[in-house]
């Protein structure tokens, strides 16, 4: 149960920081809306902050579907298909603004990344995705692997000499148990070359909360299973996960 309540209170965080970011955006449109019509302004200043300010009402009732979509697939378990676009420019665009404001109110920025992380895996579940073993991409960090050791794995995870002294020996398993493709990568831009190369219908990457929020949306709209790693020697050194999260996750996918 207490599990069930942090995972609860993780989505609250980032849709109730979002709702604010909505309701100041709005509150900005209004300020603009009165100088429109303010008689100290010239024409063309007025024309100008009346685009402005339609823009901004376009921007901030498609992010307000969305976010409204967001909480029907949440509490439904299921997709709000009308909803989809507007939910992609809420999460897409209104994202940075989130930690902005996050980072006013002193809120540490990885407890709203877990957060959009965990938003993001109820959506995707929501979805009810099934697919071939071989259309799924697991992508994990490089710093899974022992830092002392000498094999190079981020070309081939098959480098690996699977001595059991880190974490991908694990990810070897799980390749070999469920058939699916495995990139070991060192940051995005080789974590989109495997996207690119491999093409996947969907996505379990294993990372930091900065770079698991990052992948997500750079990766939308290939739907990607967040498994956030474990760091007990600190970031990016011998990092970790639970195995059974991660099955889960790929087992979600895997028909």
């Amino acid at each position: 149960m207490g599990n069930l309540v942090q995972v609860q209170e993780r989505k609250r965080l980032f849709i109730g920081l979002l709702s604010v970011t909505l309701v100041l955006a709005g509150l900005l449109t209004a300020a603009i809306w009165y100088l429109i019509f303010s008689p100290e302004k010239s024409g063309f200043y007025k024309l100008v902050l009346l685009l402005l300010a339609m823009a901004l009402i376009g921007l901030i009732l498609l992010a307000g579907f969305g976010l409204a979509g967001i909480v029907l697939t949440i509490v439904r378990s299921r997709p709000f298909v009308p909803f989809q676009g507007p939910m992609r420019v809420a999460l897409n665009t209104f994202f940075p603004l989130v930690l902005v404001l996050g980072r006013a109110f002193r809120i540490d920025l990885d407890r709203i990344k877990r957060s959009f992380i965990e938003v993001n895996n109820n959506l995707v579940r929501a979805r009810q995705i099934k697919i071939q073993p071989r259309q799924l991409l697991l992508l994990a960090p490089h710093c899974l692997q022992n830092n002392e050791c000498v094999h190079k794995i981020t070309g081939s995870v098959d480098n690996c000499h699977r001595c059991g002294r880190c974490s991908v020996n694990k990810i070897l398993d799980l390749r070999d148990k469920y058939g699916i493709r495995v990139g070991m990568a060192t940051g995005g831009t080789l974590a989109r070359k495997y996207v690119v190369d491999y093409r996947p219908k969907a996505i379990v990457a294993i990372a930091c909360e900065r770079d698991l929020t990052s992948g997500i949306l750079d990766a939308n709209p290939i739907p990607v299973l967040g498994v956030t790693n474990l760091r007990p020697n600190g970031p990016c050194n011998n990092t970790d996960f639970l195995p059974e999260q991660l099955a889960w996750a790929i087992e979600f996918f895997v028909k």
